[in-house]
């Protein structure tokens, strides 16, 4: 019996023994197995293109996965991992200037990735054209190109169809494509718009900076205004994109940019050369020939503008301008120069504001006038060259620009109060020759593990303003000098920034400004004469937080400043009263915060939501029509942007932009603290059906609420509620008509409204106080012939 339990047992053991090693065989050919997995290797390649279609060399590709590589796109924008291990991996594209495309794949035997970079909102860019700029919103996949695409929910890029969909009543609409923007009138067409974002009468543009084709727009001491911004040279049908800023968050901007900046960028290719006939009611015409044929290596653009208008009034305006542009151009969207030419003439009879007295009395129509000789003359000449040279991981931007302006102003706002026997008409007189530059370094690396976009620039600016006068007139002719200056301004800034990604999901940006400024200004009366300097620190704290499923989220403070007419800090008389008046603080600090989020998530759609806030120490304004500063009070600007750009379809675009702010001096006034002329809300929407379809034509909806006219908001302006709308028909693909609109509706709203004093004959000689209004244009059509070659 225990022999056969002993055998039992060995054999037990026996089949034991067995199984253990074959399982031990099982589990080690497994091991071998998935280490041979392990180190199998596939193959990942691509190509990468903008926007447009163009491939982009240089790009930085990092894949990471199992191991780690990093490679760049050859000339041809194609790029190629050999050899790399499979499984699961992430591949990112970095390029300067554009978006940051991040794929998750997984690496098979041949993995194929291609992708489109899109240009960043604020990209440095010389060489563009109609199709340059995209919204995120016309993109096949917005999602993966959110990334790097802008550092604030208030920056953005208005493209050329947007533009090309719209009515425009004048040139300086252009700039109402930035939402919450509104540009109207308070005299004739020829003088700079009436400026207001965020809360601010920002009078002719001071502290809203805007560049087109290189050229700085805003004049410092200007004759009528410090900030003076007349953008009626500006050929809509040429603009490629509007670049534009919101806040003192940037640091590339320096002068004049507290509110915002905007960069206007003219194409430097057509799609086809271009003849457009127009003509319209009120008198208007107005005929534009453009064409950009290949010269060399390269392309010219000439464009030549010519037009008349009359407008609705009792004097009619009889303005007359020719306008023409020149641009020489070679390269592409990473290396490009340019070299263009800008001359610019017009004069024009004003209809200044009126006062309601007048109207409401009988005396003057609606489109009447008090004083018939009010008129403007003006000039503008300008050369600018700009070239980006990209590599690998860096890029220079270069500019440089000479400016000469002219303008004379004849204007008489209170009529008979200050003389009332020949009446109050003053001239404004501004020579100036304007040179200056800017160099801009960027460049893509690493702080350890972490990718990092760093920036360095220099600016500079020279305004040597040989005539800066105020005379008194009668009917133009000049009777009494109040006063003549020559001012001549020297502004050099220096910034860096460093844009860092510390995870997938979170970046910031870090920069610092200095502006030092050196001024000089010799008056007619000595004791106003002078010499001075000042300077400016200003720091910028960005953060961007996602994106989550296609939205970002951004916190944004910075510092910046409002600068003053050099003749503010040197005057010590009054030159009208001969009192003694004290000088100013060239440089007033401002400080702003924002927090914002932009999305796609849905489909088609891109929307922005901000919060901002925005304070100054002063808003000191040099009154031109005066020649001395007027006061101001410390003041504080809160306020809510809503945007939306939604794509129903190919052919059907919805845009809805809403603006809410309050304004308000900072300070303790029984005055009241109401900001006079600072706009609660403006409203812009409109639906689209863009002029590559058949039959095209857009509606749109411009609105702007009630301003206060006095610190204790006492007196009120009415909303402004215009509807403008345009039809057209491509009669072929060489030809369209467009008939445009404006006020469809005929209301009687004003463009701009002031509350002041003002004497009409035979009244009290001390005037009487009353709000005084330009009128919006009644309903005008237009129509318009387009010829393409």
């Amino acid at each position: 019996m225990f022999k056969f339990i002993s055998f039992r047992e060995k054999l037990l053991d026996s089949y034991a023994i067995r199984l253990i090693v074959v399982w031990s065989m099982l589990f080690v050919t497994a091991l071998n197995t998935n280490g041979i997995r392990a180190q199998t290797t596939g193959q990942v390649s691509g190509l990468v293109t903008d926007e447009t279609g163009g491939t982009l060399p240089g790009v930085i590709v990092e894949l990471d996965g199992a191991s780690s590589a990093v490679s760049q796109t050859d000339p041809s924008g194609e790029y190629r991992f050999d050899e790399f291990p499979t499984g699961p991996a992430t591949v990112t594209f970095r390029l300067l200037n554009f978006s940051t495309v991040r794929r998750d794949i997984d690496v098979g035997s041949d993995t194929r990735v291609d992708v489109v970079l899109v240009l960043g909102l604020t990209a440095d860019i010389v060489v563009t054209g109609q199709r340059t700029f995209r919204n995120l919103a016309q993109l096949e996949n917005p999602r993966e190109n959110l990334v790097g695409i802008a550092t604030s929910a208030s920056v953005g890029a208005v493209t050329a169809e947007q533009l090309a969909s719209r009515p425009i009543m004048r040139p300086g609409e252009v700039l109402e494509t930035v939402p919450g923007f509104i540009a109207s009138q308070h005299s004739g067409e020829g003088k700079a718009n009436q400026y207001y974002l965020r809360g601010f009468n920002l009078d002719h543009g001071s502290d809203f900076a805007t560049t087109i084709a290189g050229v700085p727009l805003n004049e410092s001491s200007g004759a009528h205004a410090h900030g003076y911004s007349d953008a009626n040279f500006l050929i809509p049908e040429l603009v490629s994109g509007v670049q534009y800023t919101k806040g003192p968050y940037f640091a590339e901007h320096g002068d004049f940019s507290a509110a915002g900046s905007a960069n206007i960028n003219y194409a430097n290719v057509l799609d086809q050369p271009l003849l457009s006939v127009s003509t319209g009611g009120q008198g208007w015409a107005r005929v534009l020939a453009a064409a950009s044929p290949e010269v060399g290596s390269g392309n010219l653009l000439v464009g030549l503008e010519t037009s008349k208008n009359n407008g609705p009034w009792v004097l009619p305006d009889q303005m007359r301008k020719v306008n023409g542009v020149i641009r020489y151009s070679q390269g592409d969207q990473r290396n490009g120069v340019s070299v263009t030419g800008m001359a610019y003439t017009a004069n024009w009879n004003a209809t200044d504001q009126i006062p309601r007295r007048a109207v409401t009395g009988g005396m003057i129509s609606r489109y009447g006038n008090v004083d018939p000789t009010d008129a403007g003359r003006t000039g503008r000449y300008a050369l600018s060259v700009e070239s980006l040279r990209s590599g690998v991981n860096r890029s220079t931007l270069l500019t440089g620009y000479v400016l000469h302006g002219r303008l004379n102003l004849f204007q008489n706002f209170t009529y008979f109060l200050e003389n009332p026997v020949d009446g109050d008409q003053v001239e404004q007189e501004g020579r100036r020759i304007v040179y200056g530059g800017k160099a801009v370094h960027r460049r893509l690396g690493n702080m350890g593990q972490f990718p990092v976009e760093s920036a360095i620039g220099l600016s500079f600016r020279r305004d040597a303003v040989g005539t800066v006068g105020l005379y008194n007139t009668i009917a133009r002719l000049r009777s009494n000098t109040i006063r003549n200056d020559t001012v001549g301004q020297t502004a050099v800034g220096l910034f860096g920034q460093s844009e860092i990604e510390w995870s997938r999901y979170f970046r910031t940006q870090l920069g610092v400004r200095t502006d030092l400024y050196r001024y000089a200004v010799t008056a007619q009366r000595q004791l106003n004469s002078g010499t001075g300097s000042s300077g400016i620190v200003t720091p910028k704290v960005t953060a961007v937080f996602g994106p989550w499923q296609g939205t970002e989220f951004y916190a944004n403070y910075g510092r910046g400043y409002h600068s003053n007419d050099p003749r503010a800090a040197t005057t010590r008389v009054d030159p009208m009263s001969g009192d003694p008046v004290a000088g100013e603080d060239p440089l007033v600090p401002a400080r702003g915060y924002e927090f914002g989020a932009r999305t796609v998530a849905v489909p088609r759609l891109q929307s922005t939501l901000a919060w901002w806030h925005l304070s100054f120490d002063s808003e000191l304004v040099f009154v031109g029509d005066a020649g001395i500063a007027e006061a101001s009070r410390p003041s504080e600007r809160n306020g809510v942007e809503w945007t939306n750009y939604l794509r129903f379809t190919d052919w059907f675009v919805g845009e809805l932009d809403l603006s809410v702010a309050s304004a308000r001096f900072a300070d303790l006034d029984p005055a009241g603290n109401y900001i006079p002329g600072a706009l609660d809300r403006v409203i812009a929407a409109g639906v689209t059906v863009p002029r590559a379809q058949r039959v095209f034509g857009s509606l749109r909806l411009r609105h702007f609420g009630p301003r206060p006219l006095v610190e204790d908001n006492s007196v009120k302006s009415p909303p402004t509620t215009i509807w403008n709308g345009e039809f057209g028909v491509n009669l072929s693909d060489r030809a369209d008509i467009t008939f445009e609109g404006f006020n469809l509706l005929n209301s009687n709203v004003s463009d701009i409204d002031y509350f002041y004093t003002s004497r009409l004959q035979g009244e009290p000689l001390g005037g009487v106080d009353d709000i005084h209004f330009h009128p919006s244009l009644p309903r005008m059509a237009r129509v318009m012939l387009n010829v393409r070659f």
